[in-house]
């Protein structure tokens, strides 16, 4: 199991909007998401700072299977209009990486 810290930016302006289009996520994501080996994925908003903790089965393997997937294709091109950076799901990310945990 991979435990994967994130932490993206938001537009300036945006943060209602990224809350909104939030409130509810499709069942279709929802499900590609369960289907990728996503267990839990939660978001913190601080201002426009992003703040993400995904656990999952293995996260680059969730990548590659969400890259194409019909339902993230829309849903990452939505987040690309609130976000600073788009993530297009090229490369090798690997999240922000750990300093220190209480044991």
């Amino acid at each position: 199991m991979d435990r994967i810290a994130l932490r993206t930016r938001l537009r300036p302006g945006r943060e209602a909007d990224y809350d909104r289009v939030h409130a509810t996520i499709p069942d279709d994501l929802d499900a590609a998401l369960r289907e990728a080996g996503v267990h839990s994925w939660r978001i913190w908003r601080d201002g426009r700072d992003l703040f993400h903790v995904v656990e999952v089965e293995d996260y680059q393997r969730m990548r590659d299977h969400l890259r194409d997937h019909p339902a993230n294709v829309p849903w990452q091109a939505a987040m690309a209009e609130l976000l600073e950076v788009e993530d297009d799901y090229s490369g090798g990310d690997t999240g922000v990486p750990l300093v220190w945990e209480l044991p």
